[in-house]
């Protein structure tokens, strides 16, 4: 696994900047709600994705619209030993290992992270559950680092992966070649202007604008390119998606 230098890590950025969240509580179990959820989620695919642009950016609003507290959701401080440590220690040694189905695999650190170029945002943050912020997220757009990583050709989908588990396991999200390459999907790694907090997903989360908030995975280990989800977790795509019948695309 190649860890770069901040040299390489921006050359690189550079050459590819030319070229174009855990998820919240469940809201209802019920099968009536999941029937309902599922057939509203296909049709939104299906019609984001046969008339809307795929570049196409979601809302952003003015400092003015921040909202005054961003609350946290989900799992708001991993318990684990390891964690832990690293939360005490700043996250000074966290890394996030780029694997799979990539030419150049990666062990980026939060500073090699921070020293790619950044791209800051402020848009609403909508849970499943149905409430709503907004926030000024800054990290790294996702391309930028796939561009480093070099996907291979039959790459299909990003599977992020997560410090943080919860009674079913760990916890993991996943996105396809198309939102990843998004210019608002980024590796965000603060919120208003000030290092994410813990309960926000600490040190990095994904931040995916166009879906609901479960999408957008926090605590991020790694990111793991694959060309199928069947035959991890239950097979679904996502943590909720296996254990709750959320759909797999959660477009807004």
């Amino acid at each position: 696994m190649k860890t770069l230098s901040r040299r390489n890590l921006l050359s690189t950025a550079a050459i590819g900047l030319g070229g174009f969240l855990t998820g919240c509580d469940r809201l209802n179990e019920s099968p009536a709600f999941r029937d309902v959820l599922s057939s509203a989620e296909d049709a939104n695919f299906t019609v984001q994705r046969a008339l809307g642009s795929r570049t196409q950016l979601a809302l952003e609003y003015q400092p003015d619209e921040i909202s005054p507290f961003f609350r946290g959701n989900g799992t708001q401080n991993p318990e684990s030993d390891e964690y832990q440590a690293m939360a005490v220690d700043n996250f000074t040694d966290w890394r996030v290992a780029v694997t799979g189905m990539v030419t150049n695999p990666l062990s980026l650190s939060l500073d090699d992270i921070r020293a790619l170029p950044q791209r800051s945002q402020i848009t609403r943050h909508d849970c499943v559950e149905g409430w709503s912020a907004i926030g000024k997220w800054t990290g790294v757009p996702l391309k930028l680092i796939l561009d480093i990583a070099k996907p291979k050709r039959e790459a299909r989908y990003i599977v992020l992966r997560c410090a943080d588990t919860l009674a079913g396991g760990p916890y993991y999200e996943s996105i396809d070649m198309i939102d990843a390459h998004h210019p608002q999907t980024i590796i965000a790694h603060m919120l208003n202007d000030e290092d994410l907090p813990i309960r926000n997903g600490a040190p990095l989360r994904l931040r995916v604008e166009r879906q609901l908030g479960y999408k957008q995975a926090k605590f991020i280990t790694a990111i793991e390119l694959v060309d199928r989800l069947d035959d991890i977790g239950e097979g679904k795509g996502g943590y909720w998606e296996d254990r709750a019948d959320y759909q797999w695309y959660a477009g807004i």
